[in-house]
């Protein structure tokens, strides 16, 4: 906005003078030195720094006067400050715009008058810094021209610094408050992590005293067995900049110690350094005494499933040993039961003592666990290679009985069915799809493609196509067969 756009609006101008909250520095003498060394500078026994406001002018710095304002319509500072440049009157009787004020022809009869425009970096005039003689005067030498365009620079950077620490002091307010009503705990650092405020939460939630946790203090508030762990992930933070995120047991003020989850991201500058952090720490206890009773519930309940599958197997061998005719099938049947039961108890959940080395995320360490009833020794008779997949529960236990099935058929009429015999697994991911090539190789020729599909093919049709949304071609080569899965790679685990 242009400086007669803002002089035609005064709601708008009012609004920035008003945000330099210069009144308050001319109680405390802050400009007193600056009218001082203007009148010194230019030999006048007067000399001010004005704000020009609506209906008044008021001197926030003054010598040679006990004024502290008067109306606006006999300040000189009003046309000083849009001049552009230091004003001069060399005789105010002499000059149209002054001639009939009461300053002039009344006390204490003015005659000349400079004033240095203030001015915003906005462009927003505000007042002036001026000299007043009750004399008349040809007007200031350069060298005191100079002078009152420096003092009036120099006011200006107070006042700016002024309305930047009261801007700063009023978004600290604004933040402090906010902070005391937010339910979590809220906290800052310095860049080195020296800790230097929490919210009124925190002191509520510990019972400490408050100061007594700034610095590094915060630590001992930790459960002991957790105080390592906490340090060395915040001190990560520090060196490198990530985001700060730990749980741990916080010490509540009645003694015990509740979970918490503590996070905390870095306040960087425009060059990228960090100059502050800001973190919280949300009470977590319920949740994580839920989440542990419902991980020790669903662990039961898996532990229990796996039992139902042993049963399942032993009911089929009783059946088996009292019907002698059933005992061919009594044998796949409880094969692919152990397959489901091995599948199962990779994916299920786990405590820390019985939790699987390998990742429970993994395809290729499901069939990991899966072929290792096939392997001998040291040399791999089934070979997984290609890119890793996630699954989980959902996928396991198609994927368990698809591969237990071929491997199986392997055993007893292809590749594993010679001594030599090879299987060579492939995983690969194209797109949004999984293609999964088994390859025998080294087991007895081929010479003719099979006229029936059995059980068997059935089963895996069923688990790849039906289940997983997948299709299954064979190829049926005289080196051994050649069986290709695609499935949509969402088949594999829950996004």
């Amino acid at each position: 906005m242009t400086v007669d756009a803002l002089l035609r609006d005064p709601d708008e101008r009012s609004q920035v003078v008003g945000s330099y909250d210069a009144l308050s520095l001319r109680d405390a003498g802050a400009f007193d030195d600056l009218a001082a060394f203007a009148a010194e500078l230019c030999d006048t026994p007067v000399a001010l720094v004005s704000l020009v406001e609506d209906e008044r002018q008021s001197f926030l710095g003054r010598v040679g006067t006990e004024l502290l304002e008067t109306p606006r319509s006999l300040s000189f500072c009003a046309h000083a400050m849009t001049a552009g440049a230091i004003m001069e009157v060399a005789d105010a009787t002499r000059d149209a715009r002054f001639a009939d004020n009461a300053l002039v022809t009344g006390e204490p009869h003015l005659r000349f008058y400079a004033g240095a425009p203030l001015v915003d970096r906005g462009g927003v005039p505000l007042g002036a810094v001026c000299v007043l003689d009750v004399r008349p005067r040809t007007g200031l030498t350069a060298f005191q021209r100079r002078g009152l365009e420096v003092l009036a620079a120099a006011t200006m950077a107070r006042l700016e610094q002024h309305r930047t620490a009261r801007a700063a002091e009023e978004s600290e307010l604004r933040f402090r408050t906010l902070a005391d009503t937010m339910p979590q705990m809220v906290w800052s650092t310095l860049p080195d992590g020296f800790h230097d405020y929490y919210n009124a939460r925190w002191y509520e939630f510990t019972g400490v005293p408050a100061g007594s946790t700034d610095g590094e203090g915060w630590n001992g508030m930790f459960h002991a067995e957790d105080q390592d762990r906490a340090w060395a992930v915040w001190r990560h933070s520090l060196a490198t900049g990530d985001p700060y995120q730990i749980e741990y047991r916080l010490r509540h003020f009645d003694g015990t110690y509740r979970w918490v989850l503590g996070r905390a991201l870095p306040v960087r500058d425009e060059r990228g350094a960090i100059t502050r952090w800001f973190g919280t720490c949300t009470d977590i206890h319920a949740q994580k005494l839920a989440l542990e009773e419902r991980e020790i519930i669903s662990q039961e309940l898996s532990h229990r499933i796996k039992n139902i599958f042993a049963v399942i197997a032993g009911l089929i061998g009783f059946a088996a040993r009292a019907r002698p005719e059933f005992a061919p099938a009594a044998v796949d049947l409880r094969q692919r039961i152990t397959a489901l039961g091995r599948a199962h108890d990779f994916v299920r959940p786990h405590s820390a003592q019985s939790r699987p080395d390998v990742p429970q995320d993994s395809l290729k360490a499901l069939l990991g666990e899966l072929f290792e009833p096939y392997q001998q020794g040291s040399i791999p008779r089934i070979a997984v290679e290609g890119q890793d997949v996630a699954v989980d529960d959902r996928s396991a236990t198609p994927l368990a009985l698809l591969f237990h099935e071929l491997a199986t058929n392997a055993t007893k009429y292809g590749a594993l069915s010679d001594q030599n015999g090879r299987v060579l697994v492939a995983i690969e991911t194209i797109d949004d799809r999984v293609a999964i090539r088994w390859q025998e190789t080294g087991g007895p020729m081929i010479d003719r493609i099979p006229d029936k599909a059995g059980f068997g093919s059935r089963l895996i049709e069923m688990s790849a196509v039906r289940q997983m949304g997948g299709q299954v071609t064979r190829a049926w080569k005289a080196q051994g067969l050649c069986l290709t899965i695609e499935t949509p790679i969402s088949s594999f685990r829950r996004a």
